[in-house]
């Protein structure tokens, strides 16, 4: 067991900005080495985010494609950190100079928050561009709530096409744009496709070679950080669904749902999905924290924050997409999850190291373990050297994704909707109404009966 220390001889109190996948591990793992001194009072963790539950996001497309019921890819914080104090809101501002934070709730007064230890995990939020028209069309894919809400799009737009005679606006309802060629992108839009073509045996006056999705990547190929060889078969398969890959390509406009691209295409499109990669959470601009140019907390390979003379930040440390980790000779980690997993796990020891008068460990990369899912019985793999594809890639990618939710119970609950699925066809039906739960009330009480 780790023996640590309030700077003040008291409680040591250790406050962790975000509960992603790196703050829940970071928090985990404390709440476990300081069993003892949590419940003897000496030592107090508490972790702020603005939801009260973790979101998995690998598993968002399947959750969009009515494979994994929404429930179940979000973990509640509060269960899985018994030892933990977990208050819901945002951190507005850090004053780490004064050991200080400031808590935003989502109502009520601002609450100052002092701290002799603050990781920050804030991870990162969508990356947008000025692009005419996005704010109006287009639509995210970080949340659960968004991924709902799209599966409830497209098959409104499946609706929508089937009851109308006008050709134009049928062809637009049909047409679906993803912009972003990453994982989250390549995934939701392989999973809408196979849901949407399956939806379709209940509108016979539409064919599947009617539908029309375009992915649309500004770099030279698509999922970037996976082996040449795995993206060259990705995109492969891809294209052999008749999905429209355009590479080196850019969205200029969207205004008035009409398409233009940087290779001179103009088409119109009721479904704009961007998903064009991450930027580090805005409240890191509002810390005293050394940040990179990215915005990104500048840190040492032990996990600390770094001074301007390279020298760790005491009581500062940071993990995940927020923080510019070195890797290599001249690079820094990618913003994914399985970094933000192995880079909290190495923090949260190395803190307790730290204060307890030890050295801390730098971080080593864990061996990339690439994988993509292209929708069902369809993937790509990495594995021991050897590249994978088919229903072996499949099967090999369902079981990392489960292996590192983090949750037992999610585990469980998860698998048994894949289990399910394999016996039982998809309901492709639209709940868009949940989106607006009090519509019809506020009509009714706006309209009362005579």
């Amino acid at each position: 067991m780790n023996q640590v220390t309030s700077t003040g001889g008291g409680t040591i109190r250790i406050l962790i900005v975000g509960g992603g996948c790196a703050g829940l591990t970071a928090a985990r793992r404390l709440q476990r080495e300081l069993r003892d001194e949590l419940r003897s009072g000496r030592a107090e963790i508490t972790l702020v985010e603005a939801a009260p539950y973790l979101t998995y996001r690998p598993l968002l497309p399947e959750v969009a494609a009515g494979s994994i019921d929404p429930r179940h890819v979000v973990v509640p914080l509060r269960r899985e950190l018994p030892g933990c104090r977990v208050l819901t809101g945002r951190i507005a501002r850090v004053d780490h100079g004064r050991r200080l934070a400031w808590l935003a709730p989502q109502d009520g007064v601002t609450v100052e928050l002092p701290y002799d230890e603050v990781i920050l995990t804030v991870g990162s939020i969508s990356r947008t561009a000025p692009v005419p028209g996005l704010a109006e069309h287009g639509r995210g894919f970080e949340t659960v709530a968004e991924a709902v809400a799209l599966r409830n799009h497209v098959l409104d737009q499946l609706d929508l096409a089937s009851s109308t005679r006008d050709p134009e606006l049928q062809q637009a309802a049909l047409t679906f744009v993803f912009v972003g060629g990453g994982y989250a992108g390549v995934g939701a839009l392989a999973e809408l496709a196979d849901m949407a073509r399956d939806a379709l045996r209940g509108y016979p006056t539409i064919q599947p070679e009617d539908l029309r999705w375009v992915l649309v990547e500004a770099g030279p190929g698509i999922l970037a950080e996976a082996e040449p060889e795995l993206a060259a078969h990705a995109l492969g398969l891809l294209r052999d669904r008749n999905i429209d890959v355009r590479l080196k390509t850019t969205l200029e406009s969207a205004q008035d749902g009409l398409m233009l691209l940087s290779d001179g295409s103009k088409f119109a499109a009721r479904t704009l999905v961007w998903t064009a990669g991450v930027r580090p959470a805005p409240v890191l601009a509002a810390t005293d924290l050394p940040l990179d140019r990215d915005g990104r907390v500048r840190c040492l390979p032990t996990l600390q924050a770094v001074q301007p003379d390279g020298t760790p930040l005491p009581g500062a440390w940071a993990a995940g997409d927020c923080a510019a980790v070195p890797e290599g000779p001249a690079g820094q980690c990618r913003p994914n999850a399985q970094h933000a997993f192995a880079q909290a796990e190495l923090l949260a020891g190395n803190l307790l190291a730290v204060r307890a008068g030890g050295p801390p460990q730098p971080y080593r990369a864990p061996q990339t373990e690439a994988s993509a899912s292209l929708g069902p019985y369809r993937a790509v793999a990495r594995s021991r050297g050897r590249s994978l594809t088919g229903r072996r890639a499949w099967l090999l990618h369902r079981a990392r994704t489960l292996r590192r939710l983090p949750s037992a119970d999610r585990r469980v609950r998860v698998l048994a909707d894949w289990l399910l699925g394999g016996l039982f066809a998809r309901e492709p039906v639209s709940l868009g109404s949940l989106e607006h739960p009090r519509a019809e009330f506020r009509a009714a009480a706006r309209d009362p009966e005579d």
